[in-house]
C-alpha cells in the first residue's frame, strides 16, 4: 500500500504540458472566445504561450481541472464553436512509476 501511494504521489507532483485549441480560427484576428480563454488563464498565474494554431501551458496535476474548466468555460461564453485540449506529462517531471 505504501509503495502504491508512493507511486500516487509521484503523478500527483508531476507537470503536464496542456495544449488547447479553439475554434473557429480567424488568420491574424483570434477573437474574443480565444483571448477570453487565454486570459483566464494568464489570471490564475500560469503562463499561456500563444501561437497561431494553438495555444500551451504548463500546469500541475493540480491545476489540470481548473485549468482546463476555465478553458472550455471561457471560449464557449465567447461563441467558440469547438475547443480542443491536449494533455501530456512533461519528461524528466520524475513521473516514472
Amino acid at each position: 500500500m505504501a509503495a502504491a501511494r508512493r507511486w500516487i504521489g509521484r503523478y500527483h507532483r508531476s507537470v503536464l504540458l496542456l495544449e488547447f485549441t479553439i475554434e473557429p480560427f480567424h488568420e491574424g484576428n483570434p477573437g474574443s472566445h480565444v483571448t477570453a480563454a487565454v486570459g483566464a488563464v494568464e489570471a490564475l498565474g500560469i503562463a499561456v504561450e500563444f501561437g497561431p494554431f494553438g495555444s500551451s501551458c504548463t500546469v500541475t496535476q493540480e491545476q489540470l481541472a481548473e485549468v482546463s474548466g476555465v478553458i472550455v468555460g471561457q471560449a464557449f461564453a465567447n461563441r467558440a464553436t469547438h475547443v480542443s485540449l491536449h494533455a501530456e506529462r512533461v519528461a524528466g517531471t520524475g513521473a516514472q512509476p
